[in-house]
């Protein structure tokens, strides 16, 4: 059965960081067959709690038996637009722990970033990139409303809508 309380969708801490820098060592293996280098991953994990010019970590959390437990987690770094004088937020490192899958962990984690997104002055949208075979995670993405850009990423764009019929457009932005 899916959860839906007490389940906790909130911005990472530093305490955070050993758990986050596991869980996205278990995305990279998972997903790309990658073996992280775990001390650089921890220090690239620590560089960004601590830097919120390069982006921030949100977590979904439960309370059991008086201890907090992750469940998931995903990043968020900025890219400039130009063409919409504004910000697009990155949704990177998405990893949701196997035991808490198909329950709407990422469902709640991205509907946190969404309403944030929209309340935040200077973003113009939200985006993300997917492992081209990665073919689970990107029907999850699918349901929660990102769509396929003509960049081969998924993204929900707040400023330029896309027009029908547009799909196949190569030079369509």
């Amino acid at each position: 059965m899916p959860i839906f309380e007490p389940l906790t969708v909130r911005l990472a801490r530093p305490d955070d960081a050993a758990t986050i820098a596991l869980f996205s060592a278990a995305m990279a293996l998972e997903t790309e067959n990658r073996r992280l280098d775990l001390d650089r991953l921890q220090a690239g994990t620590v560089a960004l709690l601590d830097s919120s010019e390069r982006g921030f970590f949100m977590v979904a959390e439960l309370e059991q038996a008086g201890q907090r437990v992750l469940l998931g987690q995903l990043m968020i770094t900025y890219e400039w637009s130009d063409w919409r004088n504004g910000v697009f937020w990155w949704i990177q490192s998405v990893y949701v722990d196997q035991a808490w899958r198909r329950q709407n962990v990422f469902r709640r984690m991205h509907e946190a970033v969404m309403a944030l997104a929209k309340t935040s002055s200077n973003v113009c949208g939200v985006r993300l990139y997917v492992e081209e075979h990665n073919s689970t995670a990107q029907a999850v993405y699918r349901r929660v409303g990102l769509t396929r850009s003509s960049y081969a990423i998924f993204e929900t764009d707040f400023v330029l809508v896309r027009s029908k019929g547009l799909e196949d457009c190569p030079n369509e932005a």
